[in-house]
């Protein structure tokens, strides 16, 4: 079972600019908002892509789903 700590741990260290909040108790099924300069005119897809690239091989083998919503610090404050 993963922690939602571990999650937030590999986003950061794959998007090291990043602010990430990841919630979830189940140990299956987390939600996390990752807010990022890198993500600045990329549309969501691939947003989503560069986080999914920050977890490598942990979507297959150590977690069930993750919701995400990825923004910019200035789409923050919308």
């Amino acid at each position: 079972m993963i922690t939602k700590e571990e999650i937030a741990k590999i986003i950061q260290e794959g998007l090291p600019s990043s602010q990430v909040d990841v919630r979830g108790d189940d140990g299956h099924h987390f939600e996390a908002i990752v807010v990022s300069e890198e993500f600045a005119g990329k549309s969501r897809v691939k947003r989503h892509q560069m986080v999914y690239k920050a977890l490598g091989n942990l979507m297959e083998e150590r977690l069930h789903a993750l919701a995400l919503k990825t923004i910019t610090p200035e789409e923050m404050g919308n």
